[in-house]
Parts: structure tokens; sequence; C-alpha cells
């Protein structure tokens, strides 16, 4: 059976649109953390993934771990919603070293399985899940110095969201560094990129290690 979060993810990604074939450098494959194309750092931000294997949660189509994966790493990719996996296998499924898997972070992270080296977000599964529950099971399965990190919008008013079936998690920056740290991390470095416009929202970046 469908979970109700399942459904909503699959409504939501129903009205996907797919990304470029090519970005402002004429790359195929680019890793982008911000909400705004062509701006702000690269896959850079998680080192050098040569060989490591690395885990995205809410890996939607694919896209960016795909350019992990011309890089050299062992990726896998989870994301709730069903026809994720399917579309992000047929669409990169022949650059090899690629997984995608239906689940939920939390329950997949939970479950016995391999260790990864890094784990990341982009406007993913951090945003949706509770940091007290989802930061100690991501440290769980990381490496000796593996690198977790992850990006969404900075904090807002998150107001009432009693009875709401996803919630949002907007924490300022500095409760970021305190959740991550109660988890047992360290080396943690957060920062907001600017918005490359003007008045335009910009984008909280955190990076720590195991």
């Amino acid at each position: 059976m469908v979970s109700p979060q399942a459904q909503i993810w699959e409504r939501y990604a129903a009205k996907y649109t797919p990304r470029r074939a090519v970005n402002a450098a004429g790359a195929s494959t680019w890793l982008n953390w911000t909400q705004y194309p062509d701006h702000g750092p690269d896959e850079t931000v998680l080192g050098n993934v040569r060989g490591k294997r690395a885990l995205e949660l809410g890996s939607g189509a694919g896209a960016n771990l795909a350019h992990l994966a011309t890089l050299g790493a062992v990726c896998t990719g989870i994301d709730i919603a069903p026809s994720r996996a399917d579309l992000a296998s047929d669409t990169w499924g022949h650059l090899g070293g690629l997984e995608f898997v239906t689940a939920d972070a939390v329950d997949y992270l939970s479950s016995a399985g391999p260790v990864f080296d890094v784990v990341y977000s982009i406007f993913g599964a951090v945003w949706f899940t509770d940091p007290a529950i989802l930061f100690p099971l991501v440290r769980a399965r990381l490496s000796v110095g593996g690198v977790f990190a992850f990006s969404q919008l900075p904090a807002v008013e998150q107001g009432d969201q009693a009875g709401q079936v996803i919630r949002q998690w907007h924490l300022p920056v500095d409760q970021w560094i305190e959740q991550l740290a109660a988890a047992g991390f360290g080396e943690i470095v957060a920062e907001t990129v600017g918005a490359p416009e003007p008045g335009r929202p910009g984008t909280v970046l955190v990076r720590a290690r195991v």
C-alpha cells in the first residue's frame, strides 16, 4: 500500500519538468545545490567522490546523482515517490554505478544496509524530516570521515502545521548546527548562499563530517 506521504509526492512528481539537456557551461551532467540554474557551488562541496559510496536522500529524477556517477562515485538514490526510481533508472541507468530505490528516508536508513562515504540532500528529505530523528540515522550509516551535506530554503515562520501530512523544517542556521552537533557530527560549516538577483531568497547550505 502506498502511504499518504508517497501519494502526495507522486502528485508532485507528475508536474516534473525535465532538466535542461545542457547547462550554461555546455555540460550534460552537473550538480546544483541552489534553486537557481547555473548558480552557487558545485559537487566539490562533497570532496573527491571518485571510488566513494554516495547516497542521495530524495533523488527525484536522478540528475544530481548521475553527475556524481560520471565522476566515479558508486551511487544510490532513494525517493518516496514510486515513479521516481523508474524515471531515474530509465534516464541515467546507462551510466552504470547507479541504483535508484523507492523508500522513505527514515525507513531506509533504519534498515540494515551499506555504509556510505557521502550522504546528501538537495531540497530533499532533510527539509521534510525531523532532524532529531534523521541526523543520528545518517551518522550511523556514514563511514569514518564521511560527509553529510544538504541544502534548502532559509528559515521562515512555519506557523501552525498541525494536521499537515508533510511538515517542512525551516530552521535557522544555528539550529541546524546544534542538531548536527547533537547527533555527533563535527567540522560543521553552514552558510546562506545569496540569490543571483536582489530580493530573492538565498539557499542554506550545510556540510558536516563524522
